[in-house]
């Protein structure tokens, strides 16, 4: 049990044994007074003590976490409580006013209000002041609705018996009317009281969402990196917690991986505004003007958790034309990745039209580690001279560092750094690479693989 649990049983438990002892000493010192207002504020007591118990049972109820037929949770036990406590309230509130009516009309009944009358009303003033303050503290830090019930009925206590109190000593001074317009007074109060707590509690069974949150939360969700729009957002009040769905509108073409963080941002978000509110996120893919032809043609592909490079696309005569690479397991038939690399085509005509050209070249994918080692010294030396002299040769690079050879069972893999300059396009300097490999390709037998890496020359 969390300790926000054990306080709320702690202090629901408690508020029955003051509900108990200020009902006995209300409704003994009203009937050796006579005092219908006291009378009222016993009755009134003791249907309290009736409902402590219940919020004491509904607390219990609402801290046992979501079942097989509670998948939410049992926080809406506290809800029903205190619509239970409302009907109470309301009950009470009609009897006392129809009695203290009755008694104004029939005219006044005599009171005998000694000092242990004044001494229980004190006593109870000070017992209602405290549990009031204590349940009002509990029921905000734990989102209690079944302890603001009970804080409410506190409260009316309070105020009941402090109008009992002026009603007596009314009427002690003559004003022998004090006494039944002190109990109209306390009715009118609980009838006050049950009609807020009653409106809280069924806005709160009818899944009303706490004003304002949801318009907050989509402003702040709106600013956050990924989030293109948000669609929906639908909350509502569940005991002390805010349930609810927020769908997010995001790039289609995004990767998983972003996603998942974008999820984790707005949860983020959600707890540091309203730490109560849990929301399940869904992300609503959407087409979104700026993506290129090749986001496109790399996303159709990772629905089919397939691998496509070098994706190039030409206009000819207003037809778009696209070729690009595909890797495969090296070991599956050509006929199987043929089947593959036609539905990867019919998929992208389905994207981007029935008219585009598609045309894609298959590569093998290489889907397990190669056991190898460093190759012999003679051969790094060799293949270091070659690449430097080369590189010089091309007129495009401006060195070449870092060279590594490894001896795998398939072959030979080379790694490289080439320096080039900063003001180099992009194309030019993946040609003179390209180049410089095939040229150390011609050079080096049993080259399996050669991989260089272009660095600017500050950043070498």
């Amino acid at each position: 049990m969390t300790d926000d649990a054990a306080l709320k049983e702690k202090v629901a438990f408690s508020s029955i044994i003051a509900s108990a002892l200020l009902t006995i000493g209300k409704l003994a010192a009203g009937l050796a007074s006579g005092s219908l207002a006291l009378l009222s504020e016993g009755a009134h007591n003791a249907l309290d003590t009736g409902a402590t118990i219940l919020t004491f049972f509904a607390v219990r109820e609402a801290n046992k976490p979501a079942d097989d037929r509670h998948h939410y949770g049992h926080g809406k036990f506290e809800s029903l409580s205190a619509l239970a406590e409302t009907g109470l309230l309301a009950g009470l509130a009609c009897y006392v006013l129809v009695a203290a009516i009755r008694r104004l009309w029939e005219g006044p009944e005599p009171v005998d209000a000694s000092w242990p009358v004044f001494a229980v009303l004190g006593v109870s003033i000070a017992v209602d002041t405290t549990r009031w303050l204590t349940l009002r503290a509990v029921a905000k830090k734990t989102g209690s609705h079944a302890l603001a019930a009970d804080a409410m009925h506190f409260a009316s206590d309070l105020v009941g018996t402090v109008l009992v109190l002026i009603g007596l000593i009314a009427d002690r001074f003559g004003f022998h009317q004090g006494d039944a317009l002190a109990a109209v007074g306390v009715a009118l109060f609980i009838a006050f009281a049950g009609y807020h707590l009653g409106r809280q509690t069924i806005e709160t069974l009818l899944d009303t969402a706490p004003e304002g949150l949801a318009e907050t939360l989509r402003a702040a969700i709106e600013k956050i990196p990924g989030v293109v729009a948000v669609e929906d957002v639908k909350l509502r009040g569940n005991g002390p917690h805010v349930l609810g769905e927020i769908t997010v509108a995001v790039s289609r073409t995004l990767p998983v991986e972003r996603l998942i963080a974008i999820e984790r941002a707005v949860n983020a978000k959600i707890a540091e505004i309203s730490p109560e509110t849990q929301a399940s996120i869904i992300t609503s893919p959407r087409a979104l003007n700026e993506e290129t032809m090749t986001e496109r043609i790399m996303m159709v592909a990772a629905r089919r958790k397939l691998a496509v490079h070098h994706v190039i696309v030409q206009r000819l005569d207003g037809r778009d034309c696209i070729a690009f690479d595909l890797e495969i397991d090296g070991a599956m038939s050509h006929g199987a990745a043929h089947d593959i690399a036609t539905a990867l085509e019919n998929d992208i005509r389905a994207e981007l039209g029935a008219n585009i050209e598609v045309e894609s070249h298959i590569e093998p994918l290489q889907d397990r580690a190669l056991t190898g080692h460093d190759a012999d010294p003679a051969i790094v030396t060799s293949v270091s001279d070659n690449l430097r002299k080369l590189a010089v040769e091309g007129g495009v690079l401006l060195g070449v560092h870092d060279v590594r050879a490894r001896q795998t069972e398939q072959g030979l893999i080379v790694n490289f750094h080439a320096t080039v300059d900063p003001g180099l396009s992009v194309t030019a300097t993946h040609d003179a690479m390209d180049r410089l490999e095939r040229s150390i390709r011609e050079r080096t037998p049993g080259l399996l693989r050669i991989v260089g890496h272009a660095e600017p020359v500050n950043a070498a």
